[in-house]
């Protein structure tokens, strides 16, 4: 029987290819094969954050589980589940709409374009 190896030995970080500018700290989904782009709306398909600022064609460390800082979209109270939102932000989710889209909770309070703590939950 033949071994399998796998290609990342943890998975909470991996480096991907930058699709445009990033800044660290952004929600970042795929959009080619091995390359991510700023999240442009809330949806499933948010791969993590990213770890530092990239722009097209460079590396960069995209994170997933632990507690990030993201800029809010709109008001998020600490307790709220959060989605992505345009801009690689995250906003309140309305619990039973598209609860798959959810991907944290709020650890602290924030208004619009500020940070707000949250812990990645999915």
């Amino acid at each position: 029987m033949a071994g399998y190896l796998r290609l990342q030995e943890d998975g909470d970080e991996f480096a991907v290819s930058a699709g445009g500018t990033i800044t660290g700290g952004q929600l970042v989904a795929m959009s080619a094969a091995n390359t991510v782009t700023a999240t442009s709306a809330a949806g499933s398909s948010v791969l993590g954050v990213a770890a530092f600022d990239a722009v097209s064609g460079d590396l960069v460390t995209v994170v997933r589980n632990g507690v990030h800082q993201t800029t809010a979209s709109g008001s998020i109270t600490a307790g709220n589940t959060v989605e992505a939102a345009a801009s690689g932000q995250v906003a309140a989710h309305t619990n039973g709409t598209n609860d798959v889209n959810i991907i944290g909770m709020a650890l602290t309070t924030a208004t619009n374009g500020n940070p707000v703590n949250w812990v990645w939950t999915r």
